[in-house]
């Protein structure tokens, strides 16, 4: 049976609908970094998502080919996840206006990391030749396309059940959960709102999307 990342590691895809404090460890990533409305018909979130499902099933399916990745074992490959924040017009984040709360309101003003976590023993040099190959049975443009390393370490985690843009609710039951508990929100340029999506928004009626929300924390 194909390893399941969300079966797995249960902590850190399947929490509670309340929220809870979790320490997460560094994972490998590929990612594309993009800004404006993720929901703009094909825009380049869209296009994004395209791009790391081109790369993520080249390395799934590499046990066909003749490229072998030492310690490779079938997968299921994880869910599409992603690093929000909104504020300037930089393609980075800047830590005066990080806040964690998103105004959806105005979705063109988001910026983002759109990420699909890597098995482990996907090395640098196996993501190059997965983009290599991609490219050239494709026929796409991956310059986009990197390998990203994140430890995001202490954390606020909750599981909102509803629509995307019903998630601020969530949030602040977060932020007042960890209040209680003694810690402060520690959203950085470094440190970002996290969302991993369990639900395919084109198949699942809003009301019912399930979405992993982690905030990063610090004792006070």
């Amino acid at each position: 049976m194909a390893f399941d990342f969300k079966k797995e590691y249960k902590e850190f895809y399947m929490p509670k609908a309340r929220p809870e404090i979790v320490t997460v460890p560094k994972m490998n990533y590929i990612a594309v970094r993009g800004s404006g409305d993720p929901n703009e018909e094909d825009g380049d979130y869209k296009k994004a998502i395209g791009l790391l499902y081109g790369i993520a099933f080249t390395i799934k399916m590499s046990k066909k080919g003749d490229h072998r990745i030492e310690g490779y074992f079938d997968y299921v490959v994880p869910p599409l996840e992603g690093f929000w924040w909104q504020g300037d017009n930089s393609a980075e984040p800047n830590p005066d206006v990080l806040t964690g709360v998103i105004d959806y309101s105005h979705k063109e003003d988001f910026h983002w990391i759109s990420v699909i976590r890597l098995p482990d023993f996907v090395t640098e040099e196996d993501f190059k030749w997965a983009v290599d190959e991609a490219i050239t049975k494709k026929k796409m443009d991956f310059s986009k396309v990197e390998f990203l390393t994140i430890e995001e370490g202490l954390s606020v985690q909750c599981m909102h059940i509803g629509s995307y843009d019903d998630e601020p609710a969530t949030v602040a039951m977060m932020h007042e959960f960890i209040e209680q508990k003694g810690y402060v929100l520690d959203i950085t340029e470094d440190r970002l709102h996290h969302e991993i999506y369990l639900s395919d928004a084109r198949k699942v009626a809003p009301e019912k999307l399930k979405t992993v929300i982690r905030h990063p924390i610090k004792e006070k």
